[in-house]
């Protein structure tokens, strides 16, 4: 045995015994319309947020909003036939252009705006870093009020890559001039799915 295998058994041999995680119970937030709590918090960080009723009012959105002649790629096999259906075995160079990326997401915080995207709905890792616009749509029953209460939806799954993103990039300097866009998408929509399916 190396001296380096003698230094892991050792270390692994004298783990600390588990011991149970502190009640968070009373970090709760209020569960009332957290769907308008959810809408203006994400408006006040610079995002843009919609209520759609079904994912044909979530096509008509994107074309009324974005330029459907540029490149639009969606990771939702119900918009594969307006857009382009995110390939995720494609070379992640090829996503270089893309105009507008939709993408659905695992649940929304109400506190602070994010929204959760495990790798499994971001297709591959690049996606909702590289595109000019962002559309993440959310079903409002996955809205939760706190960050508590996501993490305890998410703690348990197994994720290779995950992301809470909130609001567009942007970034600002001592002068006080804030730039959109800086290192990511220059918007970012949230369209709130208000019927499941």
């Amino acid at each position: 045995m190396s001296s380096r295998e003698n230094i892991l058994a050792a270390v692994l041999k004298n783990q600390p015994p588990a011991s149970p995680l502190p009640d968070i119970g009373f970090l709760k937030g209020n569960a009332v319309d957290v769907v308008a709590q959810y809408s203006g918090v994400f408006a006040s960080i610079g995002g843009n947020v919609f209520l759609v009723k079904d994912l044909a009012a979530v096509d008509a959105l994107i074309r009324e909003n974005f330029d459907a002649t540029k490149r639009i790629i969606t990771t939702l096999p119900e918009l594969g036939n307006s857009f382009e259906l995110l390939s995720a075995t494609a070379d992640p160079h090829t996503f270089d252009d893309v105009e507008v990326a939709v993408i659905e997401a695992q649940l929304a915080v109400a506190e602070n705006g994010a929204v959760w995207l495990p790798e499994q709905r971001m297709g591959q890792r690049i996606v909702p870093y590289i595109c000019q616009h962002l559309v993440v749509v959310v079903a409002a029953e996955t809205i939760v009020p706190t960050l508590h209460e996501a993490y305890g939806q998410i703690g348990l799954g197994q994720y290779g890559f995950g992301a809470f993103i909130g609001g567009p990039s942007k970034t600002a300097d001592i002068e006080q001039a804030l730039v959109m866009g800086a290192h990511g998408p220059i918007t970012m929509t949230v369209l709130i799915l208000d019927q499941v399916g």
